[in-house]
């Protein structure tokens, strides 16, 4: 093994250290970065993501002697984007640490999409000494009102002894309930070595005889003192990891949703990111929702449940299929903008809301039957007390497939189609379809182009898709790529990118060679923020602030330490595709620049 470096299972039910000669797991924490880093590796922390500042350098080579890989990006909110994607993948929240005043401010953005698209995450931000807040000093502003409306928990450390009892505090509020982000302030003169803080204090007060002098010293020996105390504890003695229960569905409420069932005769079942939340239960989740036999409907997170074809899986037409149906059960999906606020559902139909709180998934409509409760647990739970008679349901869902075929066979017919001034996005997807591995996640980040995926590409498998979730926010690709290359290194990363949404991090490209993750990336290069232009241009006759150019992304990308393509013909596809994954094989990140020619396929499709 090469000196200073670390080997760790990346899921391990126990924690086991195996580290070099050079940092060797501290029996007593030499200073809170160390504790914090203890403290990380006892939740199961594998990898912290940063940018690094003076503010958490001690974070940082603290989690490295734990054993933590320590992964360095090239922005912040990237840095949360990765944590974000870490823990839809791994189950275990996603950790970032950031430095104080803008380190926290640019990570906001990551924090609120985490926080809307519940994914339990702890953020580390770095602060101004204890006694120098409010001074002017260096990045020093008032963080924790500024996180108050974007994370779940916050919390700052006044003592070092306060620091490990708050990270494991922070990940059990994470995890627990809804789950979502939280923050830590960390501020600097707990993080190193007492000796050392001291010799700071000692500096600022002078080595005057003066009774000002002396007060001064004083004050700050005190203050010293007061940070200190008690803050040589063994590992592990301020406290365990606690891992809070999943909130279980009630009998009589599962009753009840069993009996509606029983009486179903058009149902049709939405599962969202939610279901998914607990990560260790996702291929049972699959098993029931087959054991159901109810139409099924895969949204966020959820995509891929079922694998890429199932026969109750449908793809296409969901508002007709919710108009109709006379039950709906949303398992872990809001009624939001994407089922236009319950407008989609028929208005005489029973509908039942399973999620840990439908108080706030059910803000549009009034369910039948809520079940505040996690809804992957109330589905494995219902599977129990009902048995699934597809055959029951058998003409509804040949009706809903034959519709799901019929809308399969028109965008077979648009990828046939060549276009005069570039690759056909339709056929590209549908190219990449056709080769994408079993064992391969899909990470969505941009608009058009990758709204258009959505409908051609299907995820292979439970915990394959990742996308930004109801924010929408553009500029996830570059942490969440870098991410699920590192938390499943066996498997293909296709990264599809909108040429907008590119410009936000590719220079994660740069983070993606140097760490080891290879990622393919493909960028539906139209030179345009299309998603946008379609509506703008055709209600207010103007291309305005739309247009971008057929930039070298791939040139970009070669720049940064990684493999560079570029495809302008139908003609190419398959071959430009081949020779990128066999120089994804070589281990570096590939990126593929398309040329897309102009589609009509999603004009009209703007959501607000």
């Amino acid at each position: 093994m090469p000196s200073g470096t670390a080997s760790f299972n990346l899921y391990p039910d126990r924690i086991t250290f195996v580290t070099s000669a050079n940092h060797p797991p501290p029996s007593a924490p030499a200073h809170g970065g160390d504790q914090i880093g203890l403290a990380l590796a006892r939740e199961g922390v594998r990898l912290i993501y940063t940018l690094c500042g003076g503010h958490i350098v001690s974070i940082l080579t603290g989690a490295k002697r734990a054993g933590i890989r320590v992964i360095d990006v090239r922005d912040e909110a990237s840095a949360v984007f990765a944590a974000d994607a870490t823990a839809r993948l791994t189950g275990i929240p996603g950790v970032a640490a950031v430095t104080a005043g803008p380190g926290v401010t640019n990570a906001i953005t990551a924090l609120k999409n985490a926080q809307l698209a519940e994914v339990p995450l702890l953020l580390l931000g770095g602060a101004t000494g204890t006694l120098l807040r409010g001074r002017g000093a260096l990045q020093d502003i008032d963080q924790l009102t500024l996180l108050e409306t974007a994370v779940k928990w916050l919390g700052s450390c006044e003592k070092v002894r306060e620091m490990v009892p708050a990270v494991h505090q922070a990940f059990t509020i994470a995890r627990a309930g809804v789950p979502g982000p939280v923050f830590l302030e960390t501020p600097v003169d707990l993080l190193y070595g007492e000796d050392l803080v001291r010799d700071w204090y000692m500096a600022a007060a002078g080595k005057g005889k003066d009774l000002r002098s002396r007060l001064l010293g004083g004050y700050l020996r005190r203050h010293a003192n007061n940070l200190f105390r008690g803050a040589r504890a063994e590992p592990g003695s301020a406290g365990e990891p606690r891992r809070p229960p999943l909130p279980a569905p009630s009998r009589g409420n599962l009753s009840r949703a069993s009996h509606l069932l029983s009486r179903a005769a058009r149902p049709v079942l939405v599962v969202g990111s939610q279901a998914v939340a607990s990560v260790g239960h996702a291929p049972q989740i699959a098993a029931v929702i087959e054991a159901l036999g109810i139409p099924v409907y895969l949204a966020g997170g959820a995509r891929g449940l079922l694998g890429a074809r199932h026969p109750l899986q449908l793809r296409h037409k969901r508002k007709e299929a919710l108009r109709e149906a006379d039950l709906v059960l949303l398992a872990g999906q809001p009624i939001d903008f994407r089922l236009d606020y319950g407008r989609h559902i028929g208005r005489s139909a029973k509908l039942v809301a399973l999620a840990r709180s439908t108080e706030g998934y059910a803000k549009n409509r009034r369910p039948s039957l809520a079940i505040d409760a996690d809804a992957g647990l109330s589905l494995i739970a219902l599977a129990q007390m009902v048995s699934g008679d597809v055959a029951r349901w058998g003409d509804w869902l040949k009706g809903l497939r034959a519709r799901d075929d019929e809308r399969e066979k028109q965008i077979d017919e648009g990828a046939a189609q060549t276009l005069p001034d570039g690759v056909n996005p339709l056929r590209l997807c549908r190219e990449i379809d056709k080769i994408l591995p079993d064992d391969s996640v899909l990470v969505a980040d941009g608009g058009d182009f990758v709204a258009t995926a959505a409908y051609s590409i299907a995820p292979r498998k439970p915990l394959s898709w990742l996308d930004p979730g109801v924010f929408g926010t553009l500029g996830v690709g570059g942490g969440f790529a870098l991410a699920a290359g590192l938390c499943r290194p066996e498997s293909e990363v296709w990264l599809l990118w909108g040429d907008g949404s590119c410009g936000f991090s590719l220079a994660e490209f740069d983070t993606m060679a140097r760490h080891g993750a290879p990622v393919l990336a493909i960028v539906g290069n139209d030179a345009s923020w299309s998603q946008i232009a379609r509506e703008q241009v055709e209600i207010l006759g103007d291309d305005v602030s739309t247009v971008l150019a057929r930039t070298d992304y791939h040139k970009v990308a070669e720049g940064y330490g990684g493999v560079g393509f570029v495809l302008k013909r139908d003609e190419d596809i398959a071959g430009v595709l081949a020779d990128a994954r066999a120089a994804l094989r070589e281990g570096k990140p590939v990126l593929v620049n398309a040329h897309l020619g102009k589609s009509e396929f999603r004009k009209g499709s703007i959501s607000m």
